[in-house]
């Protein structure tokens, strides 16, 4: 075709192609595409079949051409947001944040410019009370089957009957250790804090993040993950004002250190746990025997996030099983769906990193909401930062 109409009249190819890549960006509808080029319907499906309009999941609303999520290091696969580009038009920055407190201060303030982010299962609560988290649309989600979710992991995403979160997935937060360097088994919180001012001295990391770093530091003395009271407060701080000198960094990206050799023992997550003994298997992932944490993490819409339409887009091609499974082999969590567990390989399935032992999961627990905002645990983790 040459020739494309308005009105009756010609338009110029170059003046076509303009009207489709404002089509492909959401910044003209589907009907203001047929209306300015003169597309007869017959046409527009034939053109859609060829590739060259959005599917009708993404055609029915405006998307814009950019959005911004916030999210946890290394947690997702680059080519799913460059796919989710290729099908809509819509570039998708990556905010990287260290700790759920920095997401509550980023939201609390406004304007932080996210139309989704990746908040942990703990925190989903405040931010309803904050009124700060959108009630999601769940006719905009119709690749979410709830039925397919793990109730273990999921149930925080619904607050008084009201769905405001889906997962993403789940995990457990244990230790990593260059086996290497760090020859001597360990399985304790104790033995990780311990080490680190012996032979982890100045090679030892820990999270910028209170609930692990102070909930890691109670479970030496066999305190809950969770402790509010001051006394056990106090004992974590003691501890934790000890080792602070020994440390490499207080830092939740911690895989360049570890990938590097400049450190030889982090905090750690599953995901990264996986990711790092997968491409350096001296490197092993420890899950405390005492206990420690799992956690789920949840996908979540702010408020005030300044594009929606993307967002539930966005949203909704994650939650697209086969989508899913790519980002679970990238990142190395464990997932609450049955659908994309089906997919994933054995040897995955079979991963103790991913899917532990009953009895090591047993005595962990998980985040509660109290800690998000508790003053005591805030100030002391100040402390500990500025020591």
């Amino acid at each position: 075709m040459s020739k494309s109409y308005r009105d009756g009249l010609p338009i110029s190819p170059e003046k076509f192609v303009d009207q489709l890549m404002r089509l492909k960006r959401g910044s003209i509808s589907r009907r203001d595409f047929l209306g300015l080029t003169g597309l007869g319907v017959a046409t527009a499906v034939m053109a859609r079949e060829l590739g060259i309009m959005p599917t009708p999941a993404f055609a029915a609303e405006n998307l814009g051409d950019r959005m911004s999520i916030a999210t946890w290091p290394n947690y997702h696969d680059p080519a799913t947001f460059e796919n989710f580009k290729a099908e809509t038009g819509v570039a998708v920055e990556v905010n990287v944040f260290g700790s759920n407190e920095e997401m509550l201060a980023k939201l609390q303030a406004g304007g932080s410019g996210w139309s989704l982010f990746v908040p942990t299962n703990y925190t989903i609560s405040t931010y309803k009370k904050l009124g700060i988290i959108e009630p999601l649309d769940m006719a905009k989600l119709g690749n979410f089957d709830g039925s397919q979710e793990d109730a273990r992991f999921t149930a925080e995403g619904t607050v008084d009957g009201t769905i405001y979160a889906v997962p993403k997935n789940w995990g457990t937060t244990g230790f990593a250790v260059n086996t290497k360097k760090l020859a001597k088994p360990m399985s304790s919180w104790k033995e990780f804090w311990d080490t680190a001012m012996a032979e982890g001295d100045g090679r030892t990391m820990v999270h910028d993040y209170q609930l692990t770093t102070i909930g890691n530091a109670l479970k030496y003395y066999g305190y809950s993950f969770n402790s509010l009271k001051q006394d056990e407060l106090a004992k974590a701080e003691e501890l934790l004002l000890k080792v602070k000198p020994h440390l490499f960094a207080v830092s939740s990206d911690y895989q360049p250190g570890m990938r590097a050799g400049d450190a030889w023992m982090t905090m750690c997550w599953t995901n990264d746990g996986a990711q790092l003994h997968r491409d350096i298997p001296e490197i092993a992932y420890v899950l405390s025997k005492e206990g420690g944490e799992i956690w789920t993490d949840f996908y979540a819409i702010p408020k005030d996030a300044p594009n929606k339409p993307a967002g539930y887009a966005l949203l909704n091609y994650l939650m697209n099983p086969k989508v899913a499974v790519k980002e679970h082999l990238a990142n190395g969590a464990p997932s609450t769906d049955a659908r994309v567990n089906a997919l994933l390989p054995k040897e995955v399935l079979d991963n103790p990193i991913l899917y532990p032992a009953a009895d090591l999961l047993k005595p962990l627990e998980f985040g509660a909401a109290a800690t998000l905002t508790d003053p005591g645990r805030a100030e002391l983790m100040a402390r500990f930062k500025s020591a």
